[in-house]
This record gives C-alpha cells, structure tokens and sequence, in this order.
C-alpha cells in the first residue's frame, strides 16, 4: 500500500528532526519498500540458518509482510566530548577508531547511541499517531547494513503494516 512509504517518509521527518547532542546529527535514514522488502526477508531467514542466531528466521517473515521499512543507522559518528566514560573510555581521545564486530561497527560514543535512540522514537510516535503498526527490529538493520541499503556503524529498522492484525504482536 502506497500509503505506508508515505507514512514511513513523514517517520523519516519526525527522525530527522529530532534533537542530537551538540546539534551534530550522525543519523543516516532510508525508506525501503516494494520488492526490496522480499530479498530482505529472504536474506534474515538466510542469515539466520547459516549463523544459527534464532528469531532471525521470524523477523524475516514479519519482513515479509510488511508494506515499508523505516531504516535509521548511525555512520560515522564522532564522540561527543563529554569525557563521561559512558563508552566504557575514560576520555572520548581513547575512543578512536571503529572496527567491525560480527554485525555492526563500534565502539561508539553513548550519546551518540542515545541520539539514535530518539531519532526511533521520534519515527515511531509518529507511526503511533498515524495508527501504523510497527515496531523497531534490530535483526532486520544487521541485514540492511550485509546489503549495503543504508551506510553506517549501527542500522536499526521499523517496519511497517497496515494489516487487520499487527504482524509484530504475536510473535
């Protein structure tokens, strides 16, 4: 349904203007909709059988059936100078370069993290308001960032349904 990218497009607004810290914003989005939605999908159920990680298998369906996918990721973010040692540093100096995990790049500054944070839920308040069922994923923005959809150290994403029945809820 049409309707849903736009719904996803007026989230993408709402994450956008959400506060950063500073002012700085490190926050890439994408809206993801159309076939694009299937070879996702498919690639979580894929993953998920060769690393033997669980749910990625449910997500994947829950992909499946969705009509937009919001995509919000963190790329290259810098520390935000605080020295609070949030990050596990004592000093931001200590937090140089970030390197590849299993699934996603790090370390990365706490605030920066936080600002990823209210950026999703700026978006979802704004699905909520718009009665679309939603709910942030993890699992389907390890996928995302496998494929090259969106840059960035961290991906997270909020798909999007507009079914009879919320597709997220009994899972």
């Amino acid at each position: 349904m049409e309707i849903m990218k736009t719904v996803a497009e007026l989230m993408a607004l709402s994450a956008r203007t959400a506060p950063k810290g500073a002012g700085q914003d490190f926050v890439e989005i994408k809206v993801i909709s159309g076939s694009d939605l299937q070879i996702i999908a498919q690639e979580m159920v894929k993953y998920g059988a060769e690393s033997g990680k669980s749910n990625f298998d449910r997500d994947g369906q829950n992909i499946g059936v969705s009509e937009a996918l919001l995509l919000l990721s963190l790329n290259k973010p810098e520390q935000l100078g605080l020295n609070c040692g949030a990050c596990g540093q004592e000093k931001c100096s200590m937090l140089t370069a970030i390197t590849e995990g299993p699934e996603f790049g790090g370390p990365i500054c706490a605030w920066r993290l936080v600002d990823l944070g209210i950026a999703l839920g700026s978006a979802v308040k704004t699905a909520s308001m718009l009665n679309a069922d939603n709910r942030i994923m993890y699992r389907v923005g390890v996928i995302a960032r496998s494929l090259g959809l969106i840059e960035g150290d961290i991906v997270i994403g909020v798909p999007l349904s507009s079914s009879g029945k919320s597709p997220y809820f009994d899972r």
